[in-house]
């Protein structure tokens, strides 16, 4: 039920975050458009029939920072943890079921705080999503930056006791209520990527939180952790001694670990579904592992890469640089393994492996201009340019997106009891794909030619009007894109209560979810015993198997045409 929870508030949020996303593409695609229709649902956003400078700031605020928290960090993590590590692992539910409730209410209660933000009469924080100081602090430096301000950092405070119980929870969940059999080395690896992440967010959020007290005191409380010398119309206020660039590395200390927070999930989501579409064993099991715990080392030494125009020393930011480069390993380990598996096997190309692969190539094309700006020298010129929008809208928005829906097709049967419309789910997948493309490539090319980001408009740039078209294709673009999550919408809904009714294991999978008596299970997940755990969790097409899926339940006495050496000999300690 938490895991359905997660799942619609996400999805609300999803849409919400989408809409922005339009009105931002349409303010720069087409600014002279006339947008009067819109005022009677949008009221002070719409000023004399166009977009108003400051709330278009405020959509760019609000689109980033409830993509990246409440859909891909909480919509994702929250319902594939609660949905899949009681079932992957054999346990009957979460260590706590009370932490686990108020880990969702708490994420209720940061949802109702960040809407609020958005229908207040001054409006949303308008100093972008990562609200910088001094224009986050000082209520008279924008009409957002006064109560839309205070009910924003309200909302990540809640979040962030969100997240903070819910990984507590999961890691306990993990690490002591594995059922019999199911050693470390057994665990899916969708689970070990859901554990990590767990790991990374309990190390990372608390010096967010940090970071928004400290805000919140400059604001409420005349401090001056990060103000000092501050003049407004003339004016010197009474602010010395401190820095924002304090705020900056608190918030970037959370922000690269957030992109992981991200990612990993994904990842884990992908690793499942790939092996068990391409009916074979995912290669390299303990590199992926191992990448995976390099990538949550790794992710926190490389938060100042994200600061290389703050003036840093550039023997640091020398250090950032190499750093950056290192954590692009594992990834590229993850990626190689991805392939590997792939080649040579009898692919399903159901819509959940689709995306999944979809996945690995925004993990490409990404990854790719992660190296580059990567790269001091090549960021400052590059930095707050539209191609930083393009990078981290393919390796973090696009790559997660598109691993929650693979995550969804495959798992939906198992939430819902029924199947998902196959050929709706290859139109959704299609159209996704090729518009996030059309949208986001584009976007290295303006980005060279010096497009800087959060600009409301370019007409007033005699040198960007020959890029007028382009721009107008990219919002086009971004039209069709967000059209074809309608389908995807009415697919979910529609199949929640009128799909195919699902059987046991419609996938043929071998990991634990799919042994329930029931296609959704009920309370304690099995009505029987918990099933022992024998083997790992892909063994698929093994040679002498009458099947080619072995599930982990099924004893190693049971499979001996097919028994590996070292199976025969754990058969053989056991007899002795």
């Amino acid at each position: 039920m938490i895991a359905k929870q997660y799942l619609l508030t996400g999805i609300f949020w999803a849409v919400i975050g989408g809409l922005l996303s339009l009105l931002i593409r349409v303010q720069l695609g087409m600014p002279e458009m006339d947008l009067d229709w819109l005022e009677p649902v949008l009221g002070r956003w719409i000023t004399d029939g166009r977009i108003d400078p400051e709330y278009y700031l405020s959509a760019v605020t609000m689109h980033g920072a409830i993509m990246m928290f409440m859909v891909l960090t909480a919509g994702l993590s929250g319902t594939f943890s609660n949905l899949l590590i009681p079932l992957q692992i054999g346990a009957r539910d979460m260590a706590s079921g009370f932490l686990n409730m108020l880990s969702y209410w708490f994420f209720f209660i940061s949802s109702c705080f960040f809407l609020a933000t958005l229908v207040v009469e001054t409006g949303p924080p308008m100093g972008g999503w990562v609200v910088y100081p001094p224009l986050s602090v000082l209520p008279q430096a924008a009409p957002g930056s006064g109560m839309g301000m205070t009910l924003y950092i309200l909302g990540f405070v809640t979040f962030i006791i969100s997240i903070l119980l819910a990984g507590l929870n999961y890691i306990t969940t993990v690490i002591n209520l594995r059922t019999v059999g199911m050693s470390f080395s057994r665990l899916p690896l969708t689970v070990w990527a859901l554990f990590f992440t767990a790991i990374l967010a309990l190390f990372s959020f608390p010096v967010l939180l940090t970071s928004f007290l400290l805000l919140f005191f400059d604001r409420s409380f005349g401090t001056s952790f990060y103000l000092s010398d501050i003049y407004i119309a003339g004016e010197a206020l009474a602010y010395s001694g401190g820095s924002p660039l304090i705020y900056q590395h608190l918030f970037w200390f959370l922000g690269h670990p957030e992109v992981y927070i991200i990612f990993l999930p994904a990842l884990g989501i992908t690793s499942e579904i790939i092996s068990t579409c391409s009916r074979k064993p995912i290669f390299g099991y303990w590199f992926m592992v191992l990448a995976m715990l390099a990538i949550v080392f790794l992710s926190y030494v490389v938060w100042a890469h994200h600061m290389f125009t703050s003036g840093m020393d550039p023997f640091l930011g020398t250090v950032f640089t190499i750093t950056t480069v290192i954590i692009a390993v594992p990834s590229a380990i993850k990626t190689f393994n991805y392939i590997a598996t792939l080649w040579g096997g009898s692919i399903h190309f159901t819509p959940a492996m689709l995306f999944s692969i979809g996945l690995i190539s925004f993990l490409m094309s990404g990854g790719l201009t992660g190296i580059i700006i990567g790269n001091s020298p090549l960021d400052i010129q590059l930095h707050d340019t539209y191609y930083i929008v393009a990078h981290f809208h393919l390796v973090m928005g696009a790559l997660a997106f598109f691993g929650m829906f693979a995550g969804i097709y495959h798992w939906f049967p198992k939430m819902f009891g029924r199947m998902m419309n196959k050929k709706l789910g290859y139109i959704h997948f299609w159209i996704t794909f090729i518009g996030t493309y059309l949208v986001f490539m584009p976007m290295h090319f303006i980005g060279m030619a010096g497009f800087p980001r959060r600009y409301y408009t370019f007409t007033a740039f005699q040198y960007m009007d020959r890029f007028n078209n382009l721009n107008l294709f990219i919002t086009i673009a971004s039209i069709i894109t967000f059209a074809a999550q309608l389908i995807f919408l009415y697919n979910f809904f529609y199949s929640m209560y009128k799909g195919k009714k699902a059987p046991r294991n419609p996938w043929k999978s071998n990991t634990l979810e799919w042994t329930t008596e029931k296609v959704v299970p009920g309370h304690g997940n099995w009505e029987g015993s918990i099933p022992t755990v024998y083997r790992w969790p892909y063994d698929y097409s093994k040679p002498g198997a009458p099947d080619d899926f072995i599930p982990q339940n099924i004893p190693l006495m049971q499979t001996k045409d097919s028994n590996t050496e070292e199976e025969n000999n754990i058969l053989e300690r056991q007899r002795l």
